[in-house]
């Protein structure tokens, strides 16, 4: 931990902003290299998610499933049945909405070594429209058995990520998003399935985040300091399975707890956190999100804004739940 409370991993400021379906794309080549068990299947949206990447340089394992985003988790399944690592693409909304049946069917139930990475998720996805906007996949991924959940916060950590799953048995859900992330790690991070990591330590508050509010979360906890707010962040790419000893840690050190996502607050982070803490520790918490909408178009970034899923957003949630408990402790509560 640095004397600015940042973990030794983690950049004193934000670097450089980065396309991480571009880093998904550079990293499947590279595994490809590696090993020829390695196929990729896209609906359709071959140059948005960057697996066009694969297939350029590996085109007798890259397979292009056209609108039909059943018919290819199907075929993902087949290639894993026979042995191969398949990765299967496509934007966030159609992977775990309209091919939501054959991953339960196909893959989750019999726990195939399946990798969908999806692509476009979140409110960032912006212009497209509420449509395309996936704002309940990790709650439709994170309910089925056997399937694990992985949302990375930047360039560094998708990479790792990317790795990681191949490495890992099984069917695994990553969600990828359309606009650049700040680079928050330095090279000296290192990501593990079912670890949260803490980015900056605090005593006063918790706040866990995942994909791009990772970066609004360091932010606010810059915000909060100014103002005498001691606050913890911690990353929470692995959502399932997800770290129950870090946040029951973290949770009971500070007492209350924000979570930030750019999701919707039921069945995402907010949930799977409260869940924990409702049964292990229960502690006050305010979940910063998509509050039970659809989105909108407009500028993903700026969406962002309209919708408070910023960093001051952040702070301002973890003022009220510090008056509150003040409040309470003051009554003998």
């Amino acid at each position: 931990m640095s004397a600015t409370g940042l973990s030794d991993f983690v950049l004193e400021e934000p670097g450089e902003s980065t396309y991480i379906r571009e880093v998904y794309g550079k990293t499947l080549v590279e595994l490809g290299r590696e090993g020829r068990d390695i196929v990729v299947l896209d609906a359709d949206l071959t140059v948005s998610t960057k697996t066009s990447y694969f297939g350029k340089e590996f085109p007798e394992r890259f397979f292009t499933m056209g609108v039909s985003e059943q018919d290819m988790m199907a075929t993902a399944a087949g290639f894993a049945l026979s042995g191969k690592v398949p990765f299967a693409s496509t934007f966030a909304v159609f992977a775990t909405g309209r091919a939501w049946e054959h991953v339960r069917q196909s893959i989750a139930f019999p726990g195939l070594n399946v990798k969908i990475v999806a692509t476009h998720a979140g409110v960032t996805v912006g212009e497209d429209g509420a449509t395309h906007q996936a704002l309940e996949d990790v709650a439709l991924m994170r309910v089925l058995p056997n399937m694990k959940v992985i949302v990375p916060a930047d360039a560094v950590e998708t990479e790792q990520v990317i790795r990681a799953i191949v490495r890992d048995k099984g069917p695994v859900y990553v969600r990828l998003a359309r606009v650049k992330f700040p680079t928050i790690f330095n090279e000296s991070y290192h990501f593990d399935i079912g670890k949260a990591r803490i980015l900056r330590g605090g005593t006063d508050v918790t706040i866990f985040a995942i994909g791009i509010m990772v970066s609004e979360a360091l932010e606010a906890a810059r915000i909060l300091v100014k103002g005498g707010v001691s606050a913890c962040v911690v990353n929470v790419s692995s959502v399932k399975p997800i770290d129950v000893e870090t946040i029951v840690k973290t949770a009971s050190v500070t007492g209350a707890v924000v979570t930030a996502e750019d999701h919707s607050i039921i069945g995402g982070l907010g949930g799977a956190v409260s869940e924990v803490l409702g049964e292990y520790c229960p502690t006050p918490i305010k979940r910063i999100g998509m509050r039970d909408r659809f989105g909108t178009s407009g500028n993903g970034m700026k969406l962002l804004e309209h919708f408070g899923l910023k960093a001051r957003n952040i702070a301002d949630a973890a003022r009220g739940l510090l008056d509150i408990n003040r409040r309470s402790e003051s009554v003998g509560l």
